[in-house]
Formats: C-alpha cells, structure tokens, sequence
C-alpha cells in the first residue's frame, strides 16, 4: 500500500494571507503615528503643545461618550427584547427561517450592531468637542436678549449644547426601539391574527416606555426650538430672528406642540402600565395634526393674512431689535455719523488746512508696484515679492511716513535647472530682507523712493534680523541648523558673481541659529519626517544631522490657525520691522451664528473685492465677529505669539479658559509693535456691508428701504467682471477729528434698484487705525441729497473721457508701452472730496515695470492731470492748492544733465554764431540721438520721445547756424 502526502497549501496561503495582512495594517498604523507624532513635535517645538493634547482630548472623551451612549442603550434594548421573549411562541415559516439563519450569529449581531453604531455616534460626537468645552467654559455676556430677558451667552454656549444632547437623544431612542421592535417581531414578540395584531406583555411595555421616552424628548426638542428663533430665519421682513410671525404664532405654538409630546408621552406610559394603545396612537396623531396645523399653518395665516397686508406697523418693533442687535453684533453700534455738506468748487487754498493730509497722500499703488520692487530689487531670480504689497507706516526722522513695504522671499523656481532635493531643501532655505518705500514720494523717472533696501538691507529703519524663513511664500519644508563647527551650507544672499549653480563659492552662506522647527536629532525622528514628507533622502542624506531642524507650516495665517484653531484669522498678514526683526502681524477673529436678531452674512462674500477674490461656494456665515486677537508670527524663528486685543470678548474669555497660558495681554505688546497695530480690512469690509443698510435707524425708513448703500465697484477693474472697490489705508484727518491719524476708508453710493443706477457718492466711512484711545473709532460722513458728488465710477468716467487728459494718454500709449491706472483715492480735504489716481506707464516687454509718469485728481466737475501731485493739485486748485503733496520736489518732465555740462533753455539762450553754435547744436543732437537710441533699447517710450523732443530742438539749432 502506498500513500501520497499532500503539503497544506491552503494553509500556507492563508498564513501569509494574514501575515500580510498584519503586516499592512501595522504599516497604516505607522503611518498614522507618524503624521501625529509629527504633530506633537510641531506643537510641543511651538510651545503649544497643550492646545494640540487638549483637542485631542477632548475628542477621545467626545467620542468615548458617543460609543458609550449610542452602544449601550441599543445592546441594551436588543437584550431585553430577546431575554423577554416568548420561549414558546409559535413562528411562522418565514420568521422561522429568519432564525436558522440569524441564530449561528446572534451573538456577534448583538454585541457587532451596537459597536458599530457606536463608532458611527462616536465620530459624530468627538467633532462637537468646541460645543462642549464651550459650555463647560460659558461666559455671561452681561446683555440680555429682547424676547426671553436671557443673557446672550445662553444663545452662544448653552442653547447649542442642549440641542446637540437633544438631538443625540432623539437619536439613540430611536434607533433603540428600532432594535427593540426588530428583535421582538424576529422571536414572536408579534402575532398577526387577521385584522388584529397582537404584542407579548414585555414587548409593549418595553416599546411603550420607549416611545414615551422619545416623545418626552421631542417635547424638550420643542420647547428649545423656541429660543432656536432668535437666530434662525424670519418669515417676515427682517431675515433674521423672531418677527410678528414668530413672537405671536411660531413660538407659542412650539410650547404647545412640547405640551402635546409631554401627554403623548404619559399616554405611552399609561399604555405599558393597562396595556391599551388607543389613547396613544390617538394623542400621536394628535401631535401630527397640530404640527401640520399649528406650527405650519397658523404661522402662514399670519404671516400672509395678518402681517403683509400691515408688515411696516406690526414688524415695527422687531426691525429696531434686529438693527440694535445687528449693530452691536457687528462693531458699528458706535459710529459717529455726521453729515458732511461737500464743496464741489474747486477754490485757490483750499487744502491750506488739510496739509498734513495733503503731503502724505499715497501716490505709490501697492496692488502696481510689486513688479517695480523685483525689477529694482529682486537682485536675483531665486527671490520674490508678494504680487499685492502691504501697507504700514514708520516714524522717519521724528514723523509718522505711509510706506509701501514687501519682504524679499524665497523663489526655488526662478533656481532654474539648479533644483534638486539638496539645493531646494537644505541650501536655499530663506528669504533675505524687506524693501519699503514712501507712499508719497516717487523719483524723476518715476520709480519708487525706497527708505529700506538693498542686499543686505540698509535704509531708515535701523538694524534688526534680515532672513526670512517663514513667510507668504516660503517652502513647504526646509532643514537648517547644524553644529557650530560645521561649515554654514545655507545660501544667506548674493555677492559679488553669486550662480546657482555654485552657491558655495559666490553667495554668503549661514547656519540657521533659532528654534523654528522640531529637531531631527535620532533616527526615529528622520523616519518620521521621511515618511510625512515621503522622502528617503530625509533619512539618507548626510546634511541631516542630529543638529538639523525641519522647518514647515510655515505661512503666518497657517501658523496662527493651527495654534488657535477657534480663532478665523484675516485673509491678509502683513510685515512689520519690530524691536530688531521682522515680523508678520495677523489680526484674529471670534466669530458665530448665534447672536440674536442679527443679521447674517457669508464672510468670504462679504470681503470679496479687487484684492480678495470670492470663492465659489460660501460656508463661513456670521452674525457676529470681533477682532479679538492680535498674532505675530517672528519671520526668523516663526515663534507665534497670540494678544487679547478685544479682552472684553466673552468668546474669547471663554476659549482662554479652555486653552489657558496661550494668549497674552495686549498690555505685554511692546510699544513698537503697538505702533504697527493697523485696523483689520477684512472686519472693516464686513462693517461697510452692514452699514450699507444699517447705518438707517429709523425703522420706518429701514422697511421703506430708500436710503440703501452699497461700496462702488472698483473703476479700475474689468466692466466684464467688476469686483468692489477695495478699501484703501491712507494718513489723513477725517472731519469731525482732532489730528491725522493712519486710517482705513471706504465710500458709498446708491444701491441700485431695478434698472436704474446711480454712481452718486452718499456716504464716506473712515475707521481710526493707528493704536491709541481712538483705535477703531468709526465716523460715518453721510451726504446731503441735494447735493451731487460724484462717486469713483463717475470721477473716473471724467478722467477717461477729457480731451485733454485722452490725448496725452494716447501720445503715452504709442509704440509698445501701455497706461496702467492706479488706485482711485478719495480723501474729504478742502470742504469738498478730492480723488487722486496715480497714472503708470508700463513697456511690454519681459523686464519691463510700471513707472508713475501722470497724477490725476478731481473735486468737483474739474479735473487735472500733471506729471506731479504737486502740480495737478495746483492746477486743480486755481493755481494754488494752499498745500505741498510729498512729491512736490519732483520735475519729471526733464532729464538730469551730464556732469560739468548744462542742458540750454531755447526759449531764453542767446542763440550761438558762426561754427562753435552749429558744432554745439550737433553734439547736442547726438546726445539726443543716443538717448533715444537707449530708451528704444529699454522699451521706453516715455524717454525716447522726451529725446525726440532734444533732437528735434538741436536739428533746428543746428538749421540755424548753417544758415
């Protein structure tokens, strides 16, 4: 007899089927651990590791108790229905195959369908984490709401609780009896005999009291939907809250409906106690009834047949709730408005005294001159300027200056073929110093006038720490560092013949001296990072070091948001030169939906303009916001630092209390930073849209809806696509103030209804920017009707179609150059309003920047365009404004002469004999021949025709003394 052995395939299949397997799973699991250890080093590097360890706790907890409550309650209920179940039941033939095929699972089925709804509920719980530590942490508002005499915090800390635990409720009960139902019809708890239905003893009652128990929390559902109204949407003219509708029909018919559920509920116990279903099945239908006809029909009967027909009377008192609430909600309660009566005659010293206002107005546009910053001051192509520069202000020589100011960043790549992981990882690392120039001032050719520039940076703004490692624009990661004895390998900034392709011999080279980044000092953490960043070279090269730092999350709004993730952080940081380095300043805000009565708006909708693009699809909405918080982010070390700038907040006083020793008080903010404090854009944007409508406080004018604002578009962008007018930061004295303060403006017209249009100017609102007891302060200058000024698309309407101002324009436009306008200023100087455009001229060329050539202004029906601001205010102004803008030193129509010659007058040289004047007037044309020559070479136009005009003059000289 013979016999074969056959070798266990199947076996071995299946152990390396779960080997592998394991193994996946194992490296899933290291690859999560990887991405959060990552971040534990990140935070704990930061010194906000306490804000990561609370989140996560948080979260665990939330989600432990969503597991617990969702799973225990269903396993619960499964386990009664089937414990209690008739053991001798008779099954039918169905039912009787359902259990054959159940049975062999049933007790993976009882314990897997609660674990799984568990993990279902826990992941939904565990995102709620803020609603909960915000309760736990509630602080009273100190006001009370017009309805329920409730402090508001109510509304901001403990309503969202409530009916998030209502609602987890609801949900647990629910599907508890659906559990409990399916397990008892599953084992014969049910018997269907004809027309009659028939319920085991334990069955009915354990579904009865879980109705009940389900009814007693839609009654508390409903008797919290009450207050829900104050913030949710208003069947009537306010949009938001509780109007007539609400007050007299919605809520009362919420706390009858709670007081029908509440009965429902004690039917359903009188059900499990008689065993009778008659009254509950009647008081269900009851409450289904009433909610058809008491909470939606009787609040349409009023809202159609008692409230439109007299909306203006009854709506009365809920319009001043909804624009008290809606003011103070959004920061504006406090706005002085005046009116201010604009002088439309243009009238000589008119601007005698507005001349502070005057010499600082910006002539420099941040939104044209960021290609003019990299033609004069990129130095090399691995560097960049932000497209849209900032703008701030710096005391030069013992007075306050407007500047225009960018940071040198970091461009990896304009390294060209030079790119690799070494020289975009570890050598080119950082940006290197910031240019600024003077808002008001441009040079003969007309530039800007730099205070700060150059490589390494030398300028008015003292000595402080030039590198930028952390910036708009910088790297997704860099490693830096090293010991002291190794040889610095960071490329610091050119000199002399600096070449990509041999940064270590031509470029200045440092060794990153700070605490920017977590430290790769093991082999565990550069496992960890390669993995994160899924490059071996991490790991493998040997400029990694134990000595090394991985920098990353290195944008200032991205630092801010992950150290504050309950704080909404402005779309626009801005560098400072502060107490020795730079750093970016990025002003916070607390937000909610929840205020009651207020107005809500999309922020991303709201702040959208010729800066700011829109998004497609909007989800951030408000109906209140402060800026509460003041963050730096240090540009060397990426050190963040959050201040309580709003400490009256109670938002935030609630989420120190959650997040304690985060934020500190403004009172440690040096007094340099201080100065460099500015109002936030984005809030001042959100505020022009509220006021567009509620700056009107009479209610009856508010219905009527005839004095609606809104901000003009920008003149400047497409007619195609227009986009709102930015608001713009300027030095100046609005009226009603003491003295000249940075300030952030923005202008209004008419809001346009149906077809008609108009670009009249209604209102003008300034914000005080600079830090001092009038940070903040809004003023609001309202027009008189009767009184016509134009708007911005009116003024630049005039500009574009003056004979005069077209035709100079058109000479400018010839040949291969292009006009570009800058940003349309309105300042309230001389009585009256005064529009200032900067006109720039730009060659197409690859190389070729905007260079400001033309200034025009209008007040009034009269415009002036000239090659300064000093002389277009003067034209404009009868000869004489009464005032010198900051380019009043400027004369662009002329060049500089040679050294030791000088350029004849030919309306006032005494004309030149014999061969010496003809030779004269031939060098002279020459001159001007080759300085065409150049400009030709530059894509200039401007100059070339400035040198027509020489040579045309010199040729005639020269015709002269040969004759």
């Amino acid at each position: 007899m013979t016999s074969t052995a056959t070798p266990p395939a199947s076996r071995t299949r299946v152990t390396l089927t779960i080997t592998a397997a394991i193994l996946a799973i194992i490296v899933v699991v290291f690859f999560l651990f990887a991405g959060l250890y990552a971040d534990v080093l990140w935070f704990d590097q930061l010194g906000f590791l306490g804000v990561l360890t609370t989140q996560w706790v948080a979260t665990v907890v939330m989600f432990l108790v969503g597991f617990v409550a969702m799973a225990v309650p269903v396993w619960v209920s499964i386990e009664i229905a089937f414990r209690a179940r008739p053991v001798y039941a008779k099954l039918n033939s169905q039912l009787d195959r359902y259990q054959q095929v159940i049975e062999p699972l049933r007790r993976l089925a009882m314990f897997g369908i609660p674990a799984v709804l568990g993990i279902f509920a826990g992941v939904s719980t565990a995102a709620r984490w803020e609603t909960v530590l915000q309760y736990l942490n509630r602080t009273s508002f100190g006001q009370k709401d017009p309805q329920f005499n409730l402090d508001l915090g109510f509304y901001f800390f403990e309503l969202p609780f409530f009916h998030g635990v209502v609602g987890y409720a609801s949900a647990i009960v629910l599907i508890s009896f659906v559990a409990a139902f399916a397990t008892s019809y599953l084992y014969g708890a049910f018997r269907v005999l004809g027309r009659e239905v028939r319920i085991s003893r334990s069955a009915r009652i354990q579904l009865s009291i879980t109705a009940a128990l389900f009814l007693a929390i839609q009654a508390v559902s409903l008797w919290l939907d009450q207050y829900l109204t104050l913030a949710g949407s208003s069947a009537g003219f306010i949009g938001t809250g509780a109007g007539y509708t609400e007050v007299n029909s919605v809520i009362p018919s919420k706390a009858i409906l709670a007081g029908i559920a509440a009965l429902v509920a004690l039917l359903f116990i009188f059900t499990a106690i008689v065993g009778r279903w008659r009254l509950p099945v009647i008081g269900t239908a009851l409450l289904i009834v009433s909610s058809l006809l008491v909470g939606s029909v009787y609040p349409f009967i009023v809202q159609r047949f008692q409230v439109d027909p007299s909306a203006r009377v009854l709506e009365s008192p809920y319009i001043e709730r909804s624009i008290d609430a809606t003011r103070d909600a959004y920061g504006v309660a406090e706005v002085v408005e005046q009116t201010y009566d604009a002088e439309t005659d243009a009238t000589a010293g008119a601007l005698r005294e507005d001349a502070e206002t005057t010499a600082n107005i910006r002539i420099i546009d941040p939104a044209l001159v960021s290609d003019s910053f990299a033609q004069l001051e990129r130095f090399k192509q691995y560097y960049k300027f932000s497209p849209h520069l900032d703008v701030d202000r710096y005391e030069i020589d013992g007075k306050k200056q407007d500047t225009v100011i960018a940071v040198r960043e970091l461009d990896q790549d304009g390294l060209g073929d030079a790119q690799s992981w070494y020289n975009n990882t570890v050598v080119y690392t950082h940006g290197y110093g910031v240019v600024a120039a003077y808002g008001n001032q441009r040079t003969t050719d007309g530039q800007p006038v730099f205070l700060e520039s150059g490589i390494p940076s030398t300028g008015d703004l003292g000595k402080f720490e030039p590198r930028i490692y952390f910036g708009e624009n910088s790297p997704t990661y860099s490693i830096v560092g090293g010991s002291k004895d190794s040889e610095p390998i960071e490329h610091d900034y050119p000199s002399g013949d600096d070449d990509v392709e041999e940064v270590s011999t031509s470029g200045t080279s440092t060794t990153f001296a700070g605490d920017g980044g977590p430290k790769l000092d093991g082999i565990f953490a550069k496992l960890i990072y390669s993995i994160k960043y899924q490059s071996t070279d991490i790991f493998l090269s040997s400029a990694v070091t134990d000595d090394s730092q991985i920098l990353y999350d290195r944008n200032p709004i991205t630092r801010v948001q992950k150290v504050a993730p309950y704080l909404t952080p402005d779309s626009d940081a801005y560098p400072a030169v502060v107490d020795g380095k730079i750093v970016w300043i990025v002003d916070a805000y607390t937000t909610s939906t929840n205020y009651p009565y207020s107005k809500t708006e999309q922020l991303s909708t709201a702040i959208a303009d010729t800066n700011t693009k829109a998004p497609l699809y909007a989800v951030d909405n408000l109906n209140y916001i402060r800026n509460s918080v003041k963050a730096t982010v240090d540009a060397y070390s990426g050190e963040v630092t959050l201040y309580a700038w709003d400490e009256a907040d109670p938002v935030l006083k609630t989420w120190s209390k959650i997040f304690p020793t985060t934020i500190k008080s403004k009172d440690d903010m040096s007094a340099e930073l201080r100065a460099h404090v500015r109002y936030p854009a984005d809030l001042f944007k959100v505020q022009r849209s509220i006021l567009g409508s509620f700056h009107v406080t009479d209610t009856n004018s508010f219905y009527s809806g005839n004095d609606q604002w809104i901000t003009p578009n920008d003149p400047t962008s497409p007619a195609s696509n227009p986009t709102l007018q930015p608001p713009y930061y300027l030095t100046m004295q609005v009226p009603g103030t003491d003295n000249p303060a940075f300030s952030l403006y923005s202008s209004f017209i008419p809001r346009a209804s149906g077809t008609s249009s108009s670009n009249n100017l209604t209102g003008y609102l300034a914000v005080n920017a600079d830090d001092g007891p009038d940070y903040g302060k809004l003023t609001l200058l309202t027009l008189p009707r009767q009184n016509t000024v134009p708007g911005p698309g009116q003024v630049q309407n005039a500009f574009s179609s003056d004979t005069v101002v077209a035709n100079q324009l058109a000479i400018i436009k010839r040949g291969d150059t292009e006009v570009l306008l800058g940003n349309l200023l309105t300042l309230p100087v001389g009585g009256g309003l005064l529009y200032v455009q900067p006109v720039y001229v730009q060659a197409t060329g690859d190389t070729s920047y905007p260079l400001l050539r033309k200034v025009l202004v209008g007040f009034g029906d009269k415009i002036a365009f000239e090659d300064t601001l000093d002389e277009a205010l003067d034209s404009l102004f009868e000869g004489d404004s009464g005032a010198n803008a900051g380019d009043g030193g400027v004369e662009p129509g002329t060049e500089e002469p040679d050294p030791g010659t000088e350029e004849p007058d030919p309306g006032t040289e005494e004309p030149a004999t014999g061969n010496a004047a003809l030779t004269a007037a031939l060098a002279e044309a020459k001159t001007a021949l080759d300085d065409r020559n150049a400009a030709y070479a530059e894509n200039d136009l401007v100059k070339a025709a400035e040198a027509d005009l020489r040579l045309t003059r010199a040729l005639a000289k020269a015709i002269a003394a040969s004759n």
